[in-house]
């Protein structure tokens, strides 16, 4: 019972907390980041002040904005998919596969690029963490190896090449963010990295 009850307490928190990243992602979105209050999130969301301040202050309410999207696209491919899937693929099709990874990230930056731009200026400063560096780096990682390893590269060339598209997946991110780079633009550089990854096949020893 007493385990019951502490289940409870931690859903309604999580509820609670998704309420507030609703209301604060809608009033972002429709009125501008800067224009948006902490009260009026709270309003929105039918909360105090403090609960909002509970979940995070803006700049934090952003992050994990973008970052609780990012993971219910992982979460969502691990449940429909899996990664058991070992059939080999040539270099056009990997290469394929891999911007099917990552093209609905580039797509969510691209879609308002005022909040990409915020978003983008909190992760320089460097004040609130992102799990886009941590437990989503290694959900990314983990896809963009799984997919290499059914080519012919090796299996340090594999991991070496995750790393590789992962780092430029950032980057093209973060240039998208700062409006330096359209959604098309974007995709046709990443398609750039993940062929030099690719083509690289049987050339690794």
């Amino acid at each position: 019972m007493f385990t019951e009850r502490v289940q409870s307490r931690a859903e309604k928190r999580e509820t609670t907390r998704l309420r507030v990243l609703s209301s604060a992602e809608r009033l972002f979105r429709e009125q501008g980041f800067g224009s948006s209050t902490i009260r009026q999130i709270a309003t929105d969301a039918g909360v105090s002040t403090g609960t909002v301040m509970s979940v995070g202050d803006k700049d934090a309410l952003l992050v994990a904005i973008f970052d609780t999207w990012i993971a219910a696209v992982h979460h969502g491919r691990e449940a429909e998919h899996g990664r058991g899937d070992g059939t080999p693929l040539s270099p056009g099709a990997a290469a394929g596969a891999v911007l099917d990874l990552v093209e609905p990230f580039i797509s969510y930056f691209a879609l308002d690029l005022e909040l990409s731009r915020e978003y983008a200026a909190v992760i320089v400063r460097g004040t609130h963490e992102s799990e886009i560096f941590q437990t989503l780096a290694g959900a990314l990682l983990a896809e963009l190896e799984a997919l290499l390893s059914r080519t012919s590269l090796t299996a340090t060339g594999a991991a070496s090449g995750a790393r590789t598209l992962y780092f430029a997946y950032l980057g093209i991110l973060m240039t998208v963010g700062y409006g330096a780079l359209d959604q098309r633009g974007a995709v046709a550089q990443f398609q750039e990295v993940i062929h030099f990854v690719v083509d690289r096949e049987g050339t690794q020893r």
